[in-house]
């Protein structure tokens, strides 16, 4: 596999005070899902906004290095990036009636992405669209079409969503916590579809989510973030198998097992909240609500490798123990 989306040393800012993301890196290669996971609050849907060019008025990115398809995105125009954003990279959100807009049908929403990057009449798009909404798993899709966003269901208009991604045949398709305001059955028909799409049509995925289940369901790789940083990146396997941070295993250890965890027994939780971390900041963000946290890990993060592709940063060794509770 090659690279195809590759984001060194990330960071976003709105004011002068707080950095909300601070120096991400995150490779996503051809063909793979790489889950960027963590709590609300952790950067994450800001991260994925700053590679498309989508910040708030304000925001402020910056990178060492920002490529897609071995192409620097960091010093593309507004234009040129509108032209890349819904083409070859193309997003999903959380929330899809936020998304579409209540004012204009399904289909001249959806026959305006491929009008617009790929030229061609508008029955030609709309054959396309009809095409993917049926693909998606929505029936008659010709009357969808016709219909508005509130006419659809939550789980119909996560679909049109997705399906209007693809009108360009993206390489990179960004999933920003895309079952979150679903019911689980609808939720597990969307993750199914994303794994079947993946490999039908070669996708990358990039999916942000704060679900572990989801992760292991889905993942090649993860990078577990904590307050704009990433803290431990590693293949799915290796990170369900060995989890090093800190952080990851208190939200591994968050995580019911079932027959294993007794019915009515408290569920594992991590002390405090995620903080507002002020530029100039220095250490670890996660040490005042780590158990194993001393002295040094107000002044130095080190960057670890424990094995050829699983990284993390604590001071903590490869493989250490917690100690028992006296």
């Amino acid at each position: 596999m090659s690279t195809l989306l590759d984001v060194q040393d990330l960071r976003v800012r709105f004011n002068t005070a707080a950095e909300a993301v601070r120096g991400v890196s995150v490779r996503v290669e051809t063909g793979e899902t790489h889950c960027l996971v963590g709590e609300s609050g952790c950067g994450k849907s800001v991260s994925a906004l700053a590679v498309m060019g989508l910040l708030a008025k304000g925001g402020i990115r910056t990178a060492d290095r920002l490529e897609f398809a071995g192409q620097d995105i960091s010093r593309l125009s507004e234009r040129q990036m509108s032209r890349l954003r819904g083409d070859k990279i193309a997003m999903i959100f959380q929330e899809p009636m936020t998304s579409l807009n209540p004012a204009y049908t399904v289909g001249s929403q959806m026959a305006e992405v491929r009008m617009r990057h790929r030229g061609g009449s508008k029955r030609e798009a709309l054959d396309r669209a009809a095409a993917l909404l049926g693909r998606v798993g929505i029936t008659a899709p010709g009357m969808r079409l016709a219909q508005y966003p509130h006419q659809l269901s939550g789980g119909l208009r996560q679909r049109v969503m997705i399906a209007m991604a693809l009108m360009c045949d993206p390489e990179l398709l960004i999933a920003d916590e895309p079952t979150t305001a679903l019911d689980v059955t609808v939720q597990a028909q969307i993750l199914r579809l994303l794994m079947e799409l993946q490999r039908e049509l070669g996708l990358a995925i990039l999916l942000i989510t704060h679900d572990l289940g989801i992760v292991a369901r889905m993942a090649h790789r993860v990078s577990v973030m904590y307050a704009g940083k990433v803290v431990e990146s590693a293949t799915a396997d290796s990170l369900f198998a060995a989890p090093t941070h800190p952080y990851t295993r208190g939200l591994l250890d968050c995580v019911p097992i079932p027959g294993k965890v007794a019915r009515g027994a408290p569920l594992g939780s991590i002390p405090g909240t995620v903080p507002r971390i002020p530029l100039g900041f220095q250490g670890c963000g996660f040490r005042d609500r780590c158990a194993h946290a001393d002295a040094s890990c107000a002044t130095i993060v080190p960057q670890q490798t424990r094995q050829p592709g699983h990284a993390y940063a604590c001071r903590l060794p490869a493989g250490w123990v917690a100690e028992p509770v006296a």
